[in-house]
């Protein structure tokens, strides 16, 4: 019996040992290849398409797309000094220069409701859905208060654009346009009147 457990726990280890692959670039085998989950056939950049719109494979930019770098801004904080110092002189340097019409407060509105209303509310208290489903560490900032309706314009623009000091919020500036940014902050400014 006790040869039969020697020559079992040696078959086994043999069985282990052989099943090991020394070669470490080689995961083995591709159980989905003939689906192309793992190798997939894909298209060059500039090459033909058979698959998306007007046989190309680049694509023009969706309608509202911000390019990058497609303004001149001259705030780009590399850490909380800079932050709090950028955010000062933005404060001063900065104006927004567009007029607060109706139709400006309306899609500023409008693009709050899209990128701001999560966290902040649609009542911009900082009761949105986000923080009321504890998806969010910390209570937004309400942005009816007056702490935000005393910074001037270019801070607040900033913040939009650059994200928050503390870092809960993240930078928007990539997602909204300049145009549509100073609109959520003629908007902002509408809502305390």
């Amino acid at each position: 019996m006790k040869n039969k457990t020697i020559f079992f726990i040696l078959s086994l280890l043999m069985v282990a040992m052989s099943s090991c692959d020394r070669d470490k670039n080689n995961t083995g085998y591709a159980y989905m290849a003939d689906h192309d989950m793992y190798f997939t056939k894909y298209d060059k950049a500039y090459g033909a398409s058979s698959v998306l719109p007007n046989g190309q494979v680049n694509q023009p930019a969706p309608e509202g797309a911000v390019a990058r770098e497609s303004a001149y801004y001259p705030f780009h904080p590399k850490g909380v000094a800079d932050r709090v110092a950028d955010q000062a002189k933005a404060g001063k340097e900065l104006t927004n220069p567009l007029t607060a019409t109706e139709e400006n407060i309306a899609e500023g509105k409008r693009q709050f409701d899209i990128f701001c209303a999560d966290c902040h509310g649609f009542d911009a208290k900082g009761n949105g859905h986000l923080f009321k489903a504890k998806l969010f560490p910390a209570k937004p900032r309400d942005l009816t208060s007056s702490y935000v309706q005393d910074m001037p314009d270019g801070s607040i623009y900033f913040i939009i654009t650059e994200g928050s000091i503390s870092g809960l919020m993240g930078p928007h500036g990539v997602q909204i346009t300049p145009e549509n940014r100073w609109k959520i902050v003629d908007y902002l400014r509408s809502i305390v009147k």
